[in-house]
């Protein structure tokens, strides 16, 4: 396209934009007009720069690109195979939760459908020590660490 071309093109993305900008002010008030106006200017800008070319090439080239990618069986196949593993991650997800749930429900119930109570310390409490951390313990002690 020649320069004529693209002048036009501003033009009439310019005088949309104008009556956009018009019915922005008359309808939502000045914030909401002043905003589509600056949309406004943006072709002008665009045409001044040489940019409206460019953004017009870039917007060709990925429409090109979607077109191509909506009619390929293979692009399909990959976003239904996306699809099915989300799925397949949520309803794992679920399950993980209901069979957590279901573990502490069984330890933390007793006979009677009560919750089990821990005993009470009368002293200072201590945390329940493992065979591990006990190991380790000793381990510090006999350095002098404590």
């Amino acid at each position: 396209m020649d320069e004529a071309t693209w002048a036009a093109l501003a033009a009439a993305l310019t005088v949309a934009g104008a009556i956009w900008t018009w019915v922005a002010f008359r309808r939502r008030g000045v914030a909401n007009g002043l905003r589509a106006l600056g949309f406004t200017l943006l072709p002008v800008a665009a045409w001044l720069t040489g940019t409206l070319e460019l953004v017009t090439e870039v917007s060709g080239s990925v429409a090109d690109w979607a077109t191509g990618l909506v009619f390929n069986p293979f692009t399909w196949a990959g976003i239904g195979l996306a699809g099915l593993s989300m799925v397949l991650l949520v309803i794992s997800g679920i399950m993980r939760d209901r069979q957590l749930a279901r573990g502490q429900k069984a330890t933390g119930e007793v006979a009677g459908g009560r919750r089990a109570e821990l005993p009470r310390a009368s002293g200072p409490a201590s945390p329940p020590v493992d065979d591990d951390l006990a190991e380790i313990e000793a381990l510090l002690k006999k350095r002098g660490i404590s």
